[in-house]
């Protein structure tokens, strides 16, 4: 039978508002759910039910009393833990900030919230999102669904353990090297790096450089549409935000795959990625290539795209991060040392270039995606590695250059300025999940959303394609 934390969100919404399901029964369900499978998992590590009860009661009221409801009106929904939310304990993974309990949220936990949405508590990460292994020295690791020994992913880790598990209908991500991307693959959910300015940030350090961003997380594209639509918007918090009909999202267009020209690349033609990884992306294009116009095996022009990650990245961690390594060094792990020691060895002539490399960069795959409508890539570079190690050090027998070069399949996406999302297709080799990435157009996230679901449609009626699912009762304490 069916629970009730186990219909998608656009599903419940639609029951809540026509009296079919109450808020507080809704509720009660996720947090039968959480108190089941949470424990092994360890996805939200801070929770806020005393105020989550009462959101609910009260949405409860409004809805009986015939008052307006937002779009998320009385959905549960998990927050992840590098966000800020006001009244709950906010530690972005770190020591340093333990005993965090802001005055307020942030834009889009703010943006979810006025939108109805319950927050029911706060997910994991890994120390200040840094790496994508949520693990970190106050609560520790968040496992694999699949297989609790393995990473989940990050930095969004938490949040996809929870949407995966139906802890929660919706949660919230980021993404500069992957972070929505990556878990979102290991646990066999979807999560999208909307454009830039797309979802405004309110906390962005380097306004004008848009490799993070904000995004939504769902089980599946119409539930993370529908989401998208509450958190988009034109804000001039942000410099990099522009108008967009958010609501727009919310309704998602058919899309016919058969008129699709398609881009394939196992590695982007510079990424390392396992042999093995490179075999289940293979059969996967084998059995879906069939559906759609035209499919190319044609890498785009991400030449350099190391390099200029790299610079950008530690810019980003340097004004962020500045005075923890300056007054706490030994509060912080070996990720953040690391980050904040690269960012001491480049030179203003070495950021100069990397600005001016990304530009190049971008209007070449802007050109390069003129004859193509998507690009498809695996998401992740290896499978779900052992929660005790950090990174990879090697793939295929070579050494990678920096703890975070195995995410190059997501950084060099994230480097083009174009909306990608990535959706369940699968298992790999190990019976973990696999993540297909799907690349649109410049500025086409509606469009990218709509061309997502109809390929979601079309993987699940193929059985080996169709989003897994985790045994929830194996995963029981």
């Amino acid at each position: 039978m069916t629970e009730l934390c186990e219909l998608s969100a656009v599903t419940l919404r639609r029951m809540i508002g026509a009296r079919e399901v109450s808020p507080v029964e809704l509720l009660a369900s996720c947090r039968q759910r959480i108190e089941r499978v949470n424990p092994r998992l360890n996805a939200f590590v801070t929770f806020c039910w005393e105020r989550a009860e009462q959101e609910a009661r009260e949405a409860e009221r409004a809805v009986m009393a015939g008052e307006p409801l937002g779009p998320l009106h009385g959905l549960p929904i998990g927050i992840k833990e590098t966000m800020v939310s006001g009244g709950v304990r906010t530690t972005f993974g770190s020591p340093i900030y333990a005993d965090n309990v802001p005055a307020e949220d942030e834009r889009i936990v703010a943006a979810v919230r006025r939108a109805g949405a319950i927050a029911v508590g706060k997910t994991n990460v890994p120390e200040f999102g840094a790496g994508a292994n949520s693990k970190n020295p106050v609560f520790g690791a968040t496992g694999n669904p699949f297989d609790p020994a393995r990473i989940c992913g990050g930095s969004s880790g938490g949040s996809a353990v929870a949407l995966a598990t139906d802890m929660v209908p919706l949660a919230t991500g980021s993404d500069t090297g992957g972070s929505l991307r990556t878990p979102a693959a290991y646990c066999g959910v979807v999560g999208m790096r909307p454009s830039p300015g797309l979802v405004p940030m309110s906390r962005r350090g380097v306004g004008y450089t848009s490799i993070s961003v904000q995004g939504p997380m769902g089980r599946n594209v119409a539930d993370t549409a529908f989401m998208l639509s509450t958190i988009a918007g034109p804000d001039p918090v942000d410099p990099l935000s522009r108008p967009v009909d958010a609501a727009a999202f919310a309704s998602l267009p058919e899309v016919d795959l058969s008129g699709l020209r398609v881009a394939v690349s196992a590695d982007l033609g510079f990424a390392p990625v396992d042999d093995s990884i490179r075999r289940t992306f293979a059969a996967a294009i084998a059995e879906i290539g069939g559906c759609f116009a035209s499919v190319e095996d044609k890498a785009p022009p991400l030449q350099g795209a190391d390099e200029t990650f790299e610079v950008l990245r530690a810019m980003s961690f340097f004004i962020g991060h500045e005075a923890h390594y300056r007054d706490r060094r030994a509060d912080l792990g070996p990720n953040l040392i690391a980050n904040m020691e690269q960012a001491a060895g480049y030179s203003f002539a070495d950021a100069a270039h990397a600005q001016a490399a990304h530009t190049k960069l971008y209007r070449a795959f802007l050109a390069y995606m003129q004859d193509y409508d998507i690009l498809l890539a695996p998401t992740a570079a290896v499978p779900p590695f052992p929660v005790e190690q950090l990174y990879p050090t090697h793939i295929n027998g070579e050494e990678l250059r920096s703890y975070f070069h195995w995410l190059g399949l997501a950084y060099g996406l994230t480097l083009t300025d174009h909306p990608v999302i990535t959706i369940p297709c699968g298992l790999d080799e190990t019976g973990t999940p696999f993540g297909l990435q799907v690349c649109g157009r410049h500025w086409s996230d509606h469009r990218l959303l709509a061309v997502a679901a109809a390929l979601e449609r079309h993987l699940q009626t193929l059985p080996a394609r169709a989003r897994p699912l985790p045994d929830i009762a194996a995963l029981s304490g």
